[in-house]
């Protein structure tokens, strides 16, 4: 059996050494000339993972029985396009792929079905009339970016105007949304669909890059400090979600924000969370999401239990000053240790660094778990002082207290 797997980051490691235990063959698509994941698969194509047309003719070219991708975003709608021009099998149809992967299409679908969601409107141009009827701040978001491209929280018309411009530059469909902003914890919410019941696994605080008007996440927090209200609510919007755009049978990550007594969805995909997510839900609730994805694609209907394992955990992201990256200083010595339960090397050696403005822009990230509030903030102390990220011309990039 062979497999097509698009993009080659950290998170799709994961993926393809799930699909190699099971003696499937691995033809990888990503842009980079070394991705992480590049080592890891049978064959690498240099190619856009959003190009539908070329990803299709390498598909039929090597004859791969399936294409797949995981913890990422825009890839699902390759995914599930070319799949069902092949008539290749794919737990997503295109339609459901566009639903969950455009915000215009999403946002439209949730209105309709009462679904919370900030007061948004979907421009192709400036149109001053129809902004004037919202009230600032203000977000805008090009309709189908991932890793925070073109997020912009602005508070003058001036501002507005130059974030939709790039917003819309950024946008395949040259489309922005702009919605109302939205105060509060902003949550991401990592649910399992088994046979149309929404199984929420874990929920985690998002915390954002300070001093910064964008959304980059820097750090995931467990636990959320929110009431059993708000998460009877926060399940009962998993489900509603579920229904309504027929997602079954597959993982659904939900990004919504509540102020403690309001929840609103601020966008969701029918997948993992990107960031070595992944990795998260198995080290907090036992549950290896990976292979019960891998199971799911190859035609399969895993069975999901989750149990509490941890009492506290942050998963931190490093972002670095611009450079290109030789290699990372004393992760494995604080592993070994046991002040980091595990790390991620996102940018592999000879990668070139130019901003910290994106989540695609992270070099690193690691994960510290603890029995209390004050036993983790110790080792995060002690790991943000002795974790090093060198560039080739012998520097330390990594951006310390942003956290």
């Amino acid at each position: 059996m062979k497999c097509l797997v698009l993009a080659g980051g950290y998170d799709q490691i994961a993926l393809i050494q799930e699909l190699k235990k099971r003696n499937i063959n691995v033809v990888l698509v990503d842009y980079f000339e070394n991705p992480p994941a590049k080592m890891f698969a049978d064959k690498h194509y240099k190619a856009s993972t959003l190009d539908i047309t070329k990803v299709k003719e390498i598909a039929i070219l090597e004859r791969v029985d399936i294409i797949t991708t995981a913890c990422t975003d825009q890839a699902l709608l390759t995914v599930a396009k070319v799949s069902e021009e092949l008539k290749l099998p794919c737990y997503l149809s295109y339609q459901k792929a566009l639903n969950v992967t455009n915000k215009s299409y999403m946002k439209e679908k949730m209105y309709e079905n009462g679904i919370s969601t900030a007061k948004h409107i979907v421009l192709n141009n400036i149109d001053k009339n129809e902004l004037n009827k919202f009230k600032f701040p203000l977000v805008v978001k090009p309709v189908d970016c991932n890793s925070s491209k073109g997020v912009k929280k602005v508070f003058n018309t001036s501002d507005l105007k130059k974030a939709i411009v790039e917003a819309r530059e950024l946008s395949r469909t040259t489309t922005a949304i702009v919605e109302e902003f939205k105060d509060g914890i902003e949550i991401s919410v990592d649910v399992y669909v088994e046979n149309e019941k929404a199984k929420v696994l874990l929920l985690s605080e998002s915390t954002k890059i300070k001093n910064s008007n964008g959304f980059t996440i820097l750090q995931s927090i467990y636990p959320v400090n929110i009431s059993e209200e708000i998460l009877t609510k926060i399940k009962s919007i998993a489900q509603k979600i579920s229904d309504v755009f027929e997602i079954n049978n597959s993982p659904l990550l939900i990004q919504l924000i509540t102020d403690g007594t309001e929840v609103n969805v601020i966008e969701f995909s029918a997948r993992m969370g990107g960031g070595t997510k992944y990795k998260l839900i198995e080290v907090l609730t036992g549950v290896n999401i990976m292979s019960a994805y891998v199971d799911r694609i190859l035609g399969n209907t895993p069975h999901i239990e989750c149990t509490n394992k941890v009492k506290y955990a942050h998963l931190n992201y490093c972002y670095c000053m611009s450079g290109i990256v030789s290699n990372l200083i004393n992760f494995n010595k604080m592993k070994d240790k046991g002040i980091i339960q595990d790390y991620f090397q996102y940018k592999s050696s000879g990668m070139e660094i130019i901003k910290a403005e994106t989540s695609s822009d992270r070099a690193a990230g690691y994960l510290l778990v603890g029995n209390s509030l004050e036993e983790l903030k110790e080792k995060e102390y002690i790991a943000n002082k002795e974790l090093k990220i060198m560039s080739e011309d012998g520097r330390d990039i990594f951006i310390r207290d942003q956290i």
